[in-house]
């Protein structure tokens, strides 16, 4: 799908976090900001809830709870129990980390910014993926961006991907639509940060490679509000994402409902692909808050069934996946 001739560069900031010796542009400028507003959105996400962490194996106390039916007297802490009218247990942590992968799509695609948002879809997709490393990294979980950095639990995990991207920004590999071609391993995770808007022939062959071995992912879309409705009238100026197409339509106004039929059709293709293989979908508009998808992916990865770190939306209707 093309990017209306409406649509604006993400503008430069200039940047100071990463502490660069020489000038550049787009990304380069663009990067110390984003890191500084990721981390300020995990910590506001994180005010939200109430950790990802539970009990289970570990050397970690985590907290005293009253005595249950099912416990056994070994469990019992007598010390705790002895000032009061009950009967504690005491819990540890569950300290097994699983390991997290990031792939965001940087390509020409998403410089697409409309006067209907406030940024690109590329400064978003970028925000939305060192916020949600950083959350991760804070909840004790091991996060890499896919090719690019190997897995780590460091505080400065964001940094590194961040830092990783920059020295990349040009590479085949940040350019290109759709993840590798991987395996991922079976209790690891993947979040993939895209517009998706690749024919879904393509989409589905790079995710089932990602998912043959029962990796969990998270399908991200971030769209322009004008990508999704055309809100333009009259004659209009089409071009591609690398400028090398272009299509001129003379009432554009008269192709809104194809389109805006076809673009739903596409939307609800990618919602039945992440729901045949377990994982969760979800639509983030531009000229919306990106909180909102943040706190819905953490909220989904607070446990489920067949593994207490993932919740999938396997059993979720496809039609109401897009939230």
């Amino acid at each position: 799908m093309a990017n209306a001739a409406h649509s604006g560069q993400g503008q430069a900031a200039g940047g100071g976090v990463l502490a660069l010796e020489r000038e550049a542009h787009g990304l380069a400028d663009r990067l110390p900001e984003l890191l500084v507003d990721a981390q300020r959105i995990a910590q506001t996400v994180a005010h939200g809830l109430h950790g990802r962490r539970r009990s289970g194996p570990g050397e970690t106390f985590w907290q005293f709870r009253q005595f249950q039916p099912s416990d056994t007297l070994r469990q019992i802490d007598w010390r705790r129990s002895a000032s009061s009218d009950h009967l504690f247990v005491r819990e540890r942590e569950w300290e097994a980390a699983h390991t997290i992968w990031f792939w965001t799509n940087l390509s020409a695609s998403m410089d697409f910014r409309s006067d209907l948002a406030p940024t690109t879809k590329r400064d978003r997709a970028l925000l939305l993926t060192l916020a949600a490393a950083e959350l991760l990294v804070r909840g004790g979980e091991r996060v890499a961006q896919l090719g690019l950095t190997a897995p780590t639990a460091s505080r400065k995990a964001t940094t590194r991907m961040a830092e990783a991207i920059l020295a990349h920004e040009d590479s085949t590999m940040l350019q290109a639509t759709q993840p590798p071609k991987i395996h991922l391993a079976r209790f690891s995770g993947a979040i993939l940060v895209s517009d998706f808007l690749d024919p879904i022939e393509t989409t589905r062959e790079h995710i089932e490679m990602l998912a043959a071995d029962g990796a969990v992912g998270h399908l991200i879309a971030v769209v322009d509000p004008a990508e999704e409705t055309l809100p333009y009238e009259g004659r209009t100026e089409f071009l591609s994402p690398g400028g090398g197409q272009r299509w001129v339509a003379d009432r554009v106004q008269s192709l809104r409902a194809q389109y805006q039929e076809r673009f739903a059709a596409h939307r609800a293709d990618l919602a039945a692909l992440a729901h045949r293989l377990g994982w969760s979908f979800l639509v983030h508009h531009t000229d919306r808050s990106p909180t909102e998808p943040l706190l819905s992916i953490i909220m989904r990865m607070q446990g489920g069934p067949s593994d207490r770190r993932w919740q999938s939306d396997a059993h979720a209707n496809p039609a109401e996946a897009s939230k």
